[in-house]
């Protein structure tokens, strides 16, 4: 009881308005997880950021290493399997991944990725979506190895989320839908960029039945004009694109880099071809035109290279062009007023960092 008491105490002291008490208290906790192996610690930390979104928190989370990396990866796990604590621990995953910690080859055998894949797969939360995706899309190129295990579930929860682009749930308001629509638009992206031989065969048989062809129309068919001919379609197979071998010699932004080479520019691909991501959401929500700052953007100068691996990256945005999908975090002023203010801000924030770190990437390719 006095232990719980005196880590109490510490945790209150994390937030400190004094920088050297917060540097002090950090390091105690760092030597504490050093010399103890057990899961109490770990265990504390993440209820305490989940409860009060402490940034000191956050960061020694978010620095862990082994063996405290199994400890967190189970809190988290027991977190997302609870509704009313999902999207925060969602939200602080996305945190964890972001950073590459040096034990990410272990998410592929955590019992968090089937719980995460089981959310995405029947939660009907659109904001636990949209993260969720996110945190996949972040995660696959640390993992590519798990296709072999979990591809068609990968596989489902795209054409699960990208119907709800088309069907636009009446419990569903329609600025979230956008959020969610740039976030499968990015799925696709990795899918085709990660595994384009079996992804290939799936649109063909999922959108080839007849309640399917207007999602492939809508929704889709749009994504697929703005890929270029992967070259493993030609040289690869199926069988070829899961062996292990293949990713041994890739590290993580190998693999993303290997995704941006199939995306076309998208500044090219809206002033040269007429496309804009904008024309296709306009289509189908043509009144979102009425209330333009509630959930609209146009992006502006890409700061980053020339492209991405996906059709959302932009140095920041500004509203403007009605439709516009959400790319990278913009002003406080211009972040979506619908959204909880907590929410909205991490959320957004994850999207930016996936975005605008590929685009990164994208300018050494």
């Amino acid at each position: 009881m006095a232990q719980q008491a005196n880590i109490g105490e510490l945790l209150s002291m994390l937030d400190s308005p004094l920088l050297s008490v917060r540097d002090d208290v950090t390091t105690v906790f760092k030597e504490n997880l050093n010399s103890d192996r057990g899961p109490m610690l770990v265990n504390t930390l993440v209820d305490y950021y989940l409860e009060t979104n402490s940034q000191p928190v956050l960061h020694i989370l978010t620095t862990l290493q082994e063996p405290h990396d199994k400890h967190l990866l189970d809190k988290m796990n027991e977190y997302v399997g609870k509704a009313a604590s999902r999207l925060s621990a969602l939200l602080l995953l996305g945190h964890v991944v972001r950073l590459q910690p040096s034990w990410k080859h272990k998410l592929s055998q955590a019992p968090l990725l089937p719980s995460l894949l089981k959310c995405l797969k029947m939660d009907t939360d659109v904001i636990v979506l949209t993260t969720g995706v996110l945190v996949l899309i972040t995660m696959l190129p640390m993992i590519p190895q798990s296709g072999k295990q979990h591809l068609h579930d990968f596989f489902d929860i795209f054409g699960r989320l990208s119907s709800w682009c088309l069907k636009k749930p009446g419990h569903v308001t329609e600025v979230y839908l956008v959020h969610l629509h740039a976030s499968v638009y990015a799925l696709f992206h990795r899918l085709y960029g990660m595994y384009p031989c079996n992804f290939v065969s799936f649109l063909r048989s999922h959108y080839s039945m007849k309640e399917n062809l207007e999602t492939f129309e809508e929704v889709v068919k749009p994504m697929m004009e703005h890929v270029r001919i992967h070259p493993e379609l030609v040289t690869g197979s199926k069988d070829h694109e899961l062996d292990p071998r293949r990713w041994k010699r890739l590290e993580t932004h190998d693999v993303v880099i290997e995704c941006a080479k199939i995306s076309l520019d998208p500044t090219e691909a809206s002033y040269e071809d007429g496309y804009s991501v904008s024309h296709q959401i306009s289509a189908r929500f043509p009144h979102r035109s009425a209330d333009v700052s509630a959930s609209s953007y146009v992006d502006t100068q890409n700061s980053y290279g020339n492209a991405t691996s996906t059709p959302y990256s932009t140095s920041r945005l500004t509203l403007n062009t009605p439709g516009q999908l959400p790319q990278t975090l913009s002003s406080p002023s211009t972040r979506l007023l619908a959204e909880p203010p907590q929410v909205r801000c991490e959320l957004v924030c994850l999207l930016s960092s996936l975005l605008a770190g590929e685009a990164g990437l994208r300018g050494q390719v």
